[in-house]
């Protein structure tokens, strides 16, 4: 296991360098890092058009960089991914709407 991949899974947060640094939850899931923006979700502005991202993980045990990297960004078909779709919902916590999370994240929001 790489050091992107044990960071990612051992943490569920991350920092996104957009227009300044962006703490977001994320997953995980078939050798990707997948998170959800926009709508009642977090806000990564210009995440959806970026074509790259950097991105820092730190270690769940001190907070201390584990590691920075530039990473492609895709949006994800969540009508095509639904396997992916419901790893995030599974991960989602202290939703409001837990039983239309996945329903309000197609129409409002981006994965």
């Amino acid at each position: 296991m790489g050091v992107i991949e044990e960071g990612a899974r051992k943490s569920g947060v991350l920092w996104l360098s957009l227009d300044r640094p962006r703490l977001a939850w994320h997953v995980w899931h078939d050798g990707a890092i997948y998170l959800v923006a926009g709508g009642a979700e977090q806000d990564l502005p210009r995440l959806a058009e970026a074509e790259r991202v950097r991105v820092t993980l730190r270690s769940k045990d001190n907070g201390a960089r584990l590691v920075s990297f530039e990473a492609s960004v895709e949006v994800v078909d969540q009508a095509a991914s639904p396997e992916v779709v419901a790893v995030l919902a599974k991960e989602r916590l202290n939703a409001p709407d837990a039983a239309g999370l996945t329903e309000r994240w197609a129409t409002g929001s981006t994965v």
